[in-house]
């Protein structure tokens, strides 16, 4: 190779050996270009305990001796060679000889845009060249993606949301996609969407949690443009896109990022920080600046070149403890003797400060399953630095709630009640995501109690219901908005035939009428992660498992009532205490005939009265509808 053809400047190795260099991508994988009027490929490749690193591919027969890189001198391990008359398209791997015990290997890119089509496991050469039509969008996310702004996301898994059974039940597009989703998600009133992860993975029923090709969408569904197209025009329907991202665990595919030199260069080498028991990966070194270039320069890659709008990232709670979900001995104490991974939260922090130091308007989402303290709070105050949390303790609580007997459920007021007392700690978001709704947990609607499915569709309704009117930001998975009888599959489209039924029906109305309520409302999610946007009305009545509270916005008048009836007895006249008088008009009933409820209500609304009730000088006496839940907002004079 001609010495002097290289992407890589001094300041780059610098960087690069330094793990801040956060745009790597631009210098390694494979790019397109034209040297002394010659159009090729370049390629460069971080393998430091090789001794030959050959490109091979379509373009030389795939011969192992045709095409030798040349190792940089600057000790950075990096090999380099510009290949002319490599073309868009091209498939190739690398031919990597190490040093130790004669191993040789095949392995596809860990920088390549674009994959084969699984099985296939070679990388190709591609281009990001693509003409965005959102450039509205992206100057305004800022305020579609605040921490007050309503945020409600429709999490989606994009190999089984619809397929095309007439056509031996294929995939649809991305391009597909993008007018038959944004169109639903539209109708539906979500704000958000988020893909179970996209990028590529050999193996489909991982979901996309076990990636190889960190900076390339899948194939399965298109090109990288293809998936551009998608989001742009997700954009221009005014919909952000959170992508689901997995920097905790990799798999151990030959073709991937294992022993990737003949060496453990991106996990760790001792096992028991290095191989996840529960799911059987490898973990990321992230003592290694050169691990820490990878991650943080491929959430940057998302967010910048496909206009990403979130990161949620995944298995947080697996990172930050070195123990976790290993017996004693399994693990290695840090050096303080404790079981906090110090490597990986300095790499967490760093993250996110890069993350919100570069990109304007995004946010990070962690999946954080325990009670470490201050996830969502910025890192120069001592904390994670994500933008929220899920609230994975109101999620348990609420559904191990919603499966008791309404018989038994004053016993266990405590269980709906208890997320209030830590609710304004995190900035969380409420999900009731995938992880719900497989391994045998059923579907969410067969997790509602009740002696008949007139009941179990009451407690779904009063599920979603409760869910919209709890601080926090909102995440619903795909076929939950339908109550989709069975567990959610992968290889099958969701139950869409369902909604043929009049109940399935009025809960995907329920869900509609409940966003777009939500979004037009500010007291809903002006200030979900602050005690001000939140009271207590009463909580005491535990024999009729009730609950009333309030829901405020920034202005003084803006007031939401919400009363919400766990049993199946309807209430009449039962007294509530309201801050002002005047009439308090219903705004959301979750029993209206419309929703397959039994229309039990209160004629549009009542007129509040001078009684004290509740510690709160005026009242109104409404009629409770079984399992539901009902709305009422102070009606301006």
């Amino acid at each position: 190779m001609d010495n002097e053809i290289s992407l890589f400047t001094d300041y780059d190795i610098h960087l690069f050996k330094e793990g801040n260099h956060f745009t790597i991508y631009e210098k390694l994988g494979s790019h397109l270009m034209k040297v002394n009027g010659v159009e090729g490929a370049y390629f460069a490749l971080w393998a430091p305990n090789a001794v030959k690193v050959f490109v091979i591919g379509d373009f030389n027969a795939w011969n192992t001796n045709a095409n030798l890189m040349s190792l940089r001198k600057d000790g950075s391990g990096i090999w380099e060679i510009f290949i002319p008359n490599v073309v868009k398209g091209a498939v190739y791997k690398y031919h990597i000889v190490s040093k130790y015990r004669n191993y040789k290997v095949n392995k596809g890119d860990p920088y390549a845009f674009y994959w084969e089509v699984p099985s296939k496991t070679a990388s190709r050469v591609w281009d990001l060249d693509y003409k965005w039509n959102d450039a509205s969008w992206m100057k305004d996310r800022i305020h579609h993606n605040s921490l007050n702004a309503p945020i409600s996301i429709y999490e989606v898994h994009l190999g089984s949301w619809r397929r095309v059974p007439e056509e031996k039940n294929r995939f649809l597009t991305y391009r597909e996609m993008a007018t038959i989703l944004t169109d639903y998600i539209k109708a539906m009133g979500f704000t958000h969407v988020e893909f179970l992860p996209v990028m590529e993975h050999p193996l489909y029923r991982s979901w996309g949690y076990q990636t190889v090709g960190y900076f390339a969408p899948t194939s399965r569904y298109g090109t990288p443009q293809d998936f551009m197209f998608l989001v742009d025009y997700l954009h221009q329907n005014n919909i952000a896109v959170i992508l689901d991202w997995v920097p905790s665990h990799f798999p151990s595919d030959e073709h991937g990022l294992s022993y990737f030199d003949g060496t453990h260069l991106y996990e760790h080498e001792d096992r028991r920080k290095g191989f996840h028991p529960d799911w059987k990966t490898h973990i990321f070194n992230y003592g290694r600046g050169e691990v820490w270039n990878f991650l943080i320069s491929n959430a940057l890659f998302w967010l910048k070149n496909y206009h990403i709008d979130g990161i949620r990232v995944d298995a947080v709670a697996s990172m930050l403890y070195l123990d976790y979900s290993r017996k004693e001995g399994e693990w290695i104490p840090n050096k303080y003797g404790g079981r906090e991974n110090i490597e990986a939260i300095d790499f967490i922090k760093r993250f996110n400060e890069v993350i919100y130091g570069n990109v304007e308007g995004v946010q990070t989402f962690a999946e954080e399953s325990t009670a470490w303290g201050m996830v969502s709070r910025p890192v120069h105050v001592g904390g994670l630095g994500f933008g929220m949390k899920w609230n994975m303790g109101w999620m348990h609580d609420t559904l191990e709630y919603f499966k008791k007997d309404p018989l038994h459920r004053k016993h266990h007021q405590n269980d709906i009640t208890f997320s209030m007392w830590y609710a304004f700690t995190e900035n969380f978001l409420l999900p009731f995501s995938h992880d719900e709704v497989v391994h045998g947990k059923g579907s969410l609607f067969g997790k509602m109690s009740g002696i008949d499915t007139w009941q179990k569709f009451a407690n779904l309704r009063l599920l979603f219901g409760f869910m919209y009117m709890h601080p926090g930001k909102k995440l619903l998975f795909m076929g939950d908005e339908i109550a989709q009888w069975k567990e959610w599959d992968e290889a099958h489209s969701l139950e869409w035939d369902v909604l043929k039924y009049p109940d399935h029906q009025g809960i995907r109305m329920w869900v509609r009428d409940l966003n777009y309520f939500y979004r037009n409302e500010p007291a809903m999610y002006e200030l979900d992660f602050e005690l001000a946007g939140f009271k207590w009305v009463d909580f005491h009545d535990v024999n009729n498992s009730i609950l009333s509270f309030l829901r405020m916005g920034k202005t003084t008048d803006d007031k939401i009532l919400v009363i919400c009836n766990f049993t199946p007895v309807i209430r009449h006249d039962y007294k509530v205490g309201v801050p002002e008088d005047g009439f308090w008009k219903e705004v959301l009933n979750s029993d209206a005939k419309c929703y397959g409820g039994s229309n039990q209500g209160n004629m549009g609304g009542v007129e509040a009265v001078e009684f004290n009730m509740n510690n709160m000088d005026h009242s109104i006496s409404v009629t409770l509808p079984p399992l539901g839940v009902v709305v009422f907002k102070k009606e301006a004079e």
